[in-house]
This record gives C-alpha cells, structure tokens and sequence, in this order.
C-alpha cells in the first residue's frame, strides 16, 4: 500500500475514512480542479472573444497537476494565504515559460475564491457521488434482507426492553425506506449544489465589462455547470446544505449501525457481519468477533454532527467576501464528505454480509414466556371488558406470571375472568407471534415497491 493510501497520514485513516473520496481532495485532485477551471475560464472567454484564441494551447497545456512541485506549491500557498493566488502564480509561471503571450491571459478577469469555489463544486461532484454510490448498496442489500425475511418474526423493542413482536422483515424495511429517502435527499443537494461560482472580485465581473455573463455563461456550460443568478461569494447556503444533508444521510446510517450492534450481542445474537479471517480479532481473546464495520459507521455518526456544526457556522460571511469563515469550510467540508462516505460504505459492506438467525430471533422472543404478546390478549378482551378494565386483568396476569415464572398462557388460561372470554385455543393463537403482526407485510410492500421502481 503507498502512503498515498494512509488517509490523512494515520494508520487508522483508511479504516476511519473513505480513500477513493479522500483522493478527490487529495492535493493533486485540488490542484487539478483548480487548473480545469482556469482551462475552462480560457476557452470561454476565446470563444466569446475576450482573449486570444492563441492563449488557449499553452494554458491547457500547462493545467496539468503532475507539472507541479505540489510540496513547493504549498509553501508558496502557506505564504500567500490563499491556495488558488499561489496555483495561478504556478500556473502563469509554467504558461510564461513556453507563451510568454498567453501567460498574460491566465486568469483573467477572475478573482481566487472564483477558482477554489468552482474547483470545489467540480471535486465535491466527483466524491459526493460516492457516498450516493455507497447509500444505493445499502439500501439494495436492505431491500434484499427485507425480502428474505418478510415474515420472520422477532421481539420488537421499545426503550430497550421487548415490546410487542414485529417481523425481522420489517425492521429491515424500515433501514431501507430510510436509506432510499436519503440518498434522494442527497442527489437533490449535490444537484442544487453544481452552480459556477464566477463573479471577480466582488461579483460584479466589472473587469470583463459586458461580456461578464457570457463568459459565465460559456464557463458553466463547458464545466457542466448551472449559471448562478448572482455569484455567491458569501451566500453558502447551497454548500450548508450539502452538508446538512449529508449529516442527516449518516444520522441514519448510524441507527441502522446501531440496531446491528445491539442484535450482534453475544445475549442477543440474532444478527452479526459476516466473519472473515483476521478481521475484528481481539489482541487477548482469541474467541472474539468484533462488528468492525458496525464501529466504523457508528464513528462516522459521531463524528459527522461536529462538522456539519462547521459549516452552518461558516456561513456567516461579511459583506461581499467573509474572513475567515470560508477558510473553516476548506477542512470541514471535505471532510464531512470523506467521513460521511467511510460511514455508508461500512454500513453497506454490513448489510451485504449481514448474518441472520432467525431461530435465534424466535426464542429470544420466546424467552419471556409469552409476555410479548399480552397486548393482544388484552386487544381481545377490551370488547367484553372495556379497554381499561381488560389492560388491568392482563397487566395482574403478566405480574404473577413474572413473579411465579409461569408462562403467560397458564395464567391467563386459570383466570375465569379470561376464560369466559377466551378459550385455551383462542389464548394460544393470541399469543403466537405470527397472528400479531399487523400490517408488517403491508408496509414492507409499500418500501419494495417504492425502492423497486426507483431502481428501475
């Protein structure tokens, strides 16, 4: 593995992080968002007639990462302050060096956060599509476990403790109707997000006189993007909310993450990530089998809260151009982004792998004797008895059989203020899981429509 692969320079990073997202803000990739730009920048202001058509070659030529001394390159950044003044010093240089003509023309009639915001958008393209990627395994590997084990029923659980049974079919219906509504949320933001930032040096393009908006116009289009109504130098809502959604993504990737390590329990163990060799071994004991991926997620839910605070934080620039706020979002963005996607892709490894035992899930929900079921029996008594008459009669039935570890059916079957209304076959089918699952199957349908039809 080449250094390049120790994400942020840490042994954990390319555990922790994403590295195919973490490469698209690598410094070569900025770098060469920043140069696509310029080149862009060139071409349209030559086809709109601006500057000479004979500037163009040589500045394309140059806009190439791999012709940089990237360490010399951000020490000249460390001394300028602002990255994209020392890439167009860099930039100009190499132009110069071949055209000294066409160096003239580098850059023209742009300012710095014009290049490293559109740079950014076109890096943020490139990986957020990753995490969308990574969301849409999940999901399908959700949709898969939703199918296989429709009618499997479990304990459903409410304030940790056994509530009344659901299916393990839903439960994973509900991790992908989440899923599926986050990844759109995410593709509408990334969407929202692909506007050019070009406006000089207070977003007026007064340097390039009229033909300020067909340049624009020529430069989002040769970079795929949409024109901005106005440049949005200190407007970064369309970035926040980016970023907010992508929190919200992880949000929900950490409670899927959440349910498996709880089912992964050894007292619990109704669903694991798949063993593989060497992977969640302990350093002591040798029997272990940690949920590696269920961490990594858990993690990036944890961490990802801290930077979308970051970057709603940042938004509070002064006047035409902020100081200081659109430095924090260098760091906190690309980051939000890189963690965001380590996040889904454990999750979607999980999920993929996942290990169900739905025998296991059965006697858990039989292990405390039926008393998961009660609000079905008291359901069934509330015609004769009144709702709260009916709650009372069970509620003392599960007490003693608590007290007296009896299964429930016994109690319930030697009350005769049960048995004049419920014989023992009638108090054994209310107390079958299967006959108590309400509409599971009708909202599982709902969510596999819905994701199938997405899907195509």
């Amino acid at each position: 593995m080449s250094d390049s692969m120790f994400v942020g320079n840490r042994l954990h990073g390319v555990l922790l992080a994403e590295p195919r997202v973490a490469e698209q803000f690598a410094a070569r990739a900025q770098l060469q968002a920043m140069l696509d730009v310029e080149v862009a920048l060139a071409e349209a202001e030559a086809e709109v007639g601006v500057v000479p058509e004979s500037c163009v070659e040589p500045i394309r030529t140059a806009a190439c990462a791999d012709l940089y001394d990237h360490r010399a390159l951000a020490v000249d950044v460390a001394h300028v302050g602002i990255p994209a003044v020392g890439v167009v010093r860099h930039l100009t240089a190499q132009v110069a060096a071949a055209d000294p003509a066409a160096a003239r023309y580098v850059h023209w009639g742009a300012t710095s956060q014009d290049i490293m915001d559109t740079g950014l958008v076109l890096q943020l393209r490139a990986a957020v599509a990753v995490v969308c990627e990574y969301l849409t395994n999940a999901a399908d590997a959700a949709a898969d476990l939703t199918r296989r084990y429709a009618d499997a029923p479990m304990a459903g659980r409410t304030w940790l403790q056994q509530a009344t049974p659901v299916s393990f079919g839903l439960k994973a219906a509900g991790w992908l109707d989440a899923l599926d509504r986050t990844r759109r949320r995410v593709d509408v933001a990334l969407d929202d997000a692909q506007v050019l930032q070009f406006g000089g040096a207070t977003g007026t393009l007064a340097s390039l006189g009229s033909e300020g908006p067909a340049v624009a116009d020529e430069l989002a289009r040769r970079l795929c993007l949409r024109t901005a109504d106005t440049p949005w130098h200190a407007h970064r809502d369309r970035l926040a909310q980016l970023g907010c959604t992508l929190g919200v993504a992880t949000g929900a990737v950490g409670k899927i993450a959440r349910d498996l390590g709880l089912m992964a329990q050894t007292e619990v163990r109704e669903a694991w990530e798949q063993p593989v060799d060497g992977r969640g071994g302990s350093s002591t004991m040798p029997h272990k089998q940690n949920p590696v991926g269920t961490s990594v997620a858990l993690a990036a839910a944890t961490r990802v809260p801290g930077l979308v605070a970051t970057v709603l934080g940042a938004m509070q620039h002064e006047h035409e151009r902020g100081l200081g706020a659109w430095q924090a979002e260098w760091d906190a963005l690309p980051d939000l982004v890189v963690v965001s996607a380590a996040g889904a892709r454990a999750l979607a490894d999980g999920l993929d792998g996942l290990v169900v035992d739905p025998a296991r899930m059965r006697a858990n929900l039989d292990a405390t004797g039926g008393l998961g079921l009660a609000e079905s029996v008291a359901m069934a008594l509330a015609v004769p008895l009144g709702k709260s008459d009916a709650h009372a009669c069970v509620e003392a039935a599960c007490r003693l059989a608590h007290d007296e570890g009896r299964p429930l059916g016994e109690v319930l079957a030697d009350d005769p203020q049960v048995t004049e209304h419920l014989d023992r076959s009638e108090i054994a089918r209310r107390l079958s899981p299967e006959h108590y699952l309400g509409s599971a199957r009708v909202f599982i349908d709902r969510v596999l429509d819905r994701h199938t039809a997405a899907s195509g």
